[in-house]
C-alpha cells in the first residue's frame, strides 16, 4: 500500500506529510517536488497569501544521496505567514463562514474558538499533497506514464466548447502552462481572464472545472472483483478530497446519461494483431480496470466561500444575526488547483502500479513493467470451447 498523512495548520510554524511505501531507487531530490509546489502558487486570481509564501520542500527521510531508500519519506515546508502570528493575540472566531468547515467543525469536535476548524480545513494543506504528488510522479516517470492537467471552465466561461478531431494532450499540457489561467485555448484564456477581474471587482469568487489526463498507463490497473479496488472508486475519492470539490467524472461523465447506450461505447478493431478503440467516452477506464487508453478525469470546483461581500451568518457568542467577517483568499482557485487535482492522480495511479508489479525497488518493477499483459490478440489466448460452472448443490 502507498499511503500518506499530512499534518499542520494554514498559519502554523510548517506543514508535513508522510509518505510511505514508495519502493527504493528512485532518484528524488527537492528540487523536483518544488518546481510543483510552485505551479501550485501561480495563478491569475489568487489571494495575497502566495506572496508572501516561497514554498520548499525539505526532506528529512526516506531519501539518501537522492535515491529513496524504501523507507517511510517525510516532507516538511515552512510557512512564512507564521511569524505575523507566533507572537500576537488571536481575536476571537465566532461567526462561522457558509460553505467552510466553520460550524461543523464546532459541531464534530466541540470547539469553543472557530479558527482551530479553519487552520486545519484550510486549502493550505494541500501543499503537501503536492510534495506527495511530485514523488509520485517521479515513480510514473520511471515507466513513462505522464500525468497533465488544465482549466476546462471558469465559471460559465468554456462550459460546452469542444474540440473535435484527435486530441494531442501532451500539447495541450504544455500551452496550459504557459497561461496564467492554465488553459491551452488562448482566445478562451483571454475570456477566462476578463471573467475573473469581472468577479473580483464585484467582491465575489468563481470556481471552475480541471481536467487531468494520464498518457501511457497500462491497461490492467485496479480490478472489478471488489468496490473499493475499482481505479475509477479511488481516482474519485482522491479528487473528491480536494477543498471545494463538488463533483467528479470519468470519461464524457454526466453527458452520457443523455445518450442512448450505442453512442457512448467505444468499439473496438483489429489493427496489426492490437485491439483498438475508435473513441474514448469510457475515459481509459472499463469495469472499474484501466484499459491502455488515456485516463481521462474532470474536477468541478465550487466558488470558494469566503468572500469579500459578507454573507449573512449568526454569532455564536451570543446568538445574534450577523454578517461573515472577511478572511484572505483567492477570488478563484482553479488555476492552483490544476496540480493538486494532477498529485491526487499521481498517488492512486502510483498505489495502482505498485499493486500491480509488487517489487521493493524499482530494478524489481521494471521487468515486470515490462511483462505487463497488452491489449494484443496473441496475449490473450481464447479456449473457445463449451463450460460449465461447476458450483456443488
Amino acid at each position: 500500500m502507498l499511503r500518506f498523512l499530512t499534518a499542520g495548520e494554514s498559519h502554523g510554524p510548517a506543514l508535513t506529510a508522510i509518505l510511505e511505501g514508495m519502493p527504493a531507487g528512485l532518484p528524488l531530490h527537492s528540487e523536483f517536488i518544488d518546481r510543483d509546489l510552485a505551479r501550485r502558487q501561480q495563478g491569475y486570481g489568487s489571494g495575497g497569501r502566495m506572496k508572501i509564501e516561497r514554498d520548499h520542500a525539505r526532506i528529512t527521510s526516506g531519501v539518501m544521496a537522492g535515491h529513496t531508500t524504501g523507507g517511510p519519506i517525510a516532507f516538511t515546508v515552512e510557512n512564512l505567514d507564521y511569524v505575523k502570528w507566533a507572537e500576537r493575540d488571536i481575536e476571537a472566531m465566532t461567526i462561522p463562514r457558509p460553505g467552510h468547515a466553520d460550524l461543523t467543525g464546532a459541531v464534530k469536535y466541540g470547539y469553543r474558538e472557530l479558527r482551530l476548524a479553519l487552520e486545519r480545513a484550510s486549502a493550505r494543506e494541500t501543499t503537501m499533497r503536492v510534495a506527495v504528488g511530485a514523488a509520485c510522479r517521479a515513480l510514473l516517470a520511471e515507466f513513462g506514464i505522464i500525468i497533465g492537467g488544465y482549466v476546462e471552465s471558469i465559471g460559465e466561461v468554456g462550459i460546452g466548447e469542444t474540440t473535435s478531431g484527435p486530441i494531442d494532450y501532451a500539447a495541450r499540457f504544455a500551452a496550459a502552462e504557459q497561461s496564467d489561467v492554465r488553459c491551452y485555448d488562448i482566445a478562451r484564456s483571454e475570456r477566462m481572464r476578463a471573467r475573473i477581474r469581472q468577479i473580483m471587482s464585484e467582491k465575489d469568487t468563481l470556481g471552475g472545472v480541471i481536467e487531468v489526463v494520464v498518457l501511457n498507463a497500462p491497461p490492467g490497473l485496479g480490478s472489478h472483483v471488489h468496490w473499493d479496488r475499482r481505479l475509477s472508486t479511488k481516482l474519485a475519492a482522491a479528487v473528491m478530497s480536494i477543498h471545494a470539490v463538488k463533483g467528479v467524472e470519468i470519461g464524457d461523465g454526466f453527458a452520457e446519461a443523455q445518450l442512448p447506450g450505442t453512442q457512448v461505447q467505444d468499439e473496438l478493431f483489429l489493427q496489426d494483431g492490437e485491439l483498438r478503440r475508435r473513441s474514448n467516452h469510457a475515459g481509459g477506464i472499463e469495469g472499474g480496470i484501466s484499459n491502455g487508453e488515456p485516463i481521462v478525469l474532470r474536477a468541478a470546483f465550487k466558488p470558494i466561500a469566503t468572500t469579500l461581500n459578507p454573507l449573512d451568518s449568526v454569532d455564536l457568542a451570543n446568538g445574534e444575526a450577523v454578517k461573515t467577517k472577511y478572511e484572505r483568499s483567492d477570488f478563484c482557485q482553479a488555476p492552483r488547483a490544476v496540480p493538486i487535482v494532477e498529485a491526487m492522480v499521481a498517488h492512486v495511479l502510483a498505489e495502482a502500479l505498485l499493486e500491480k508489479l509488487g517489487g521493493d525497488s524499482i530494478d524489481e518493477m521494471k521487468p515486470r513493467f515490462a511483462a505487463l499483459r497488452r491489449m494484443r490478440l496473441d496475449e490473450l489466448p481464447m479456449d473457445a470451447a463449451p463450460w460449465r460452472f461447476g458450483f456443488q448443490p
